[in-house]
């Protein structure tokens, strides 16, 4: 109890909760502007922790990646442009629900279950760390195989296409991946003599090409863009309560998905989006209504992966490995301010850690207010014209794309990414596949060459370790489900007419 009080001491002095308000709205906005993605958010705060406080240091990085995973959503819902890569796997769910005037109950669930999932998932960092620790760190390089080709299969659960057309967009996805240097030869594939192509394609210039720079082609194509509902919000949070009690399950389970995938190293929210967002179309009742504008999909990909990004702080905490992207960066400010990782910090430092759990449960409850508040200032989206908005959008794309390799290579790669979303989407391929295909493709090939270097050619430790061989059922089970489910239903029409024939016979 003497730690719990100690733990809201530190988190009550004036530096501490000025850094969380101040890294919350800050948060909020860069989330909110395509191509500034939450690990960037993160990333640019790093100066500005050197002034502070310990506690207030790793609450500006805590606070901020929560905001930022939130605020994602705002773009995605209104314009189909999703502000960062864990919001991409909903997108086209939140846009439809907008074109049918449904915005402020698409931006409501998602700021409600993302400040429950969050909740959740700081409940799993206090009660189950150690649990989920060890868990994390029985996991192999033949586990996080079968778990990138499990996430990569739903590229072919999401998608609304032909599943044909869904796997060879994500097969493009993955040959995309390959461009740099090969692992683990260093040799270089793909590059055609570009030395900018040497590091490989980041998932963030193909995010905003296909998505962004896409969208303004359409717009620019159309002769008259479609209008978007010209009225004024109504209340954020109304009907939350009753889709909270309508679609507990998926909330639950989302909830779980995104915990389980945030304790494991190098998978993060995005991979805990888009597992979500497949679970819930493939389990929901109503399965045809996705794509639509149905509002079950974003309740549990929103709960998972604010779920996932509390989560992924226990490995970060326990062992000093990085859940992902973001906690990796709060590891590098832990180890400056003193608080280096490590079973000893939860010992000699237990006011610290339980000043952490308070300042993530904080975040997440400060997240509701403050995203309304933001989610109506960005509804001006909508009664501006296209003709206004589309050039801002287009600009916003070059900046961020610039930001994130400092160089004008990373603009022409989203403009060429622009291009082939479009011509895709023409053509009806999904470019959520894509993308999948791009972001899961580097930990796809490296655990899969690294385990075969482990096991010197063999395939069977992928299938004769326990979780590795669990693993495999549930992908390889995935994979054929729709061939199974085509043959039954083939099968059951040929008995139908055969029973019909011998009956008029």
């Amino acid at each position: 109890m003497k730690d719990i009080l100690e733990g809201f001491a530190l988190v009550a002095q004036f530096d501490v909760l000025l850094a969380i308000l101040a890294s919350a709205v800050y948060g909020l906005v860069v989330g909110s502007l395509p191509g500034l993605s939450a690990t960037m958010a993160t990333a640019l705060l790093v100066p500005v922790t050197f002034y502070l406080s310990p506690i207030a240091a790793v609450a500006t990085i805590i606070t901020a990646s929560a905001m930022a995973i939130f605020s994602g959503d705002i773009p995605g819902c209104l314009l189909r442009i999703p502000g960062t890569p864990a919001s991409a796997a909903y997108t086209d769910e939140a846009y439809a629900m907008t074109r049918k005037g449904q915005a402020e109950l698409a931006l409501g669930t998602g700021l409600w279950f993302s400040a429950l999932g969050g909740i959740a998932g700081t409940l799993s960092l206090v009660v189950m760390a150690p649990l989920l620790a060890e868990l994390a760190l029985n996991f192999s390089s033949f586990e996080y195989f079968w778990l990138a080709a499990l996430g990569l299969m739903c590229a072919t659960l999401v998608a609304r296409s032909s599943p044909v057309k869904a796997i060879a967009s994500m097969l493009g996805g993955l040959l995309v991946s390959c461009v740099g240097m090969e692992n683990p030869a260093g040799a270089p594939r793909f590059v055609f003599g570009i030395t900018d192509l040497l590091g490989g394609i980041e998932p963030l210039p193909a995010l905003v090409g296909v998505f962004a720079v896409s969208e303004v082609m359409r717009a620019m194509a159309a002769a008259e863009p479609p209008p978007l509902p010209r009225r004024r919000f109504g209340p954020i949070m109304a009907g939350q309560w009753e889709l909270t009690k309508r679609y507990q399950k998926p909330m639950w389970r989302g909830n779980v998905v995104g915990i389980i995938i945030g304790v494991l190293p190098g998978a993060g929210a995005d991979m805990a989006a888009w597992v979500s967002y497949a679970m819930s179309k493939r389990f929901s009742k109503e399965p045809e209504k996705f794509g639509t504008g149905h509002p079950e999909g974003l309740v549990e990909a929103g709960a998972s992966n604010n779920a996932s990004l509390a989560s992924g702080w226990v490995p970060s905490l326990l062992f000093g490995v990085p859940g992902d992207t973001i906690t990796a960066i709060a590891i590098g400010v832990l180890y400056m301010k003193g608080l280096n990782p490590g079973p000893t910090l939860f010992t000699e430092r237990a006011s610290s850690m339980y000043a952490l759990y308070i300042i993530f449960a904080l975040a997440n409850i400060i997240m509701i207010p403050l995203g309304i508040v933001m989610i109506r200032l960005a509804a001006g989206v909508l009664r501006a014209p296209r003709a206004a908005v589309m050039p801002v959008v287009l600009l916003l794309c070059a900046i961020g794309s610039y930001a994130t390799g400092n160089n004008l290579f990373s603009v022409l790669l989203v403009a060429g990414f622009g291009v082939l979303g479009y011509g895709m989407e023409r053509c009806g391929y999904p470019v959520a596949a894509l993308v999948l295909g791009i972001v899961m493709g580097s930990m796809f090939e490296q655990t899969f060459v690294t385990s075969l270097i482990k096991s010197d050619g063999s395939i069977l430790p992928f299938f004769e370790r326990p979780v590795s061989a669990v693993l495999a059922a549930i992908t390889l089970g995935a994979l054929l489900w729709p061939l199974g489910v085509w043959a039954w239903r083939r099968f059951a029409r040929s008995s139908g007419s055969r029973k019909a024939r011998q009956l008029v016979g």
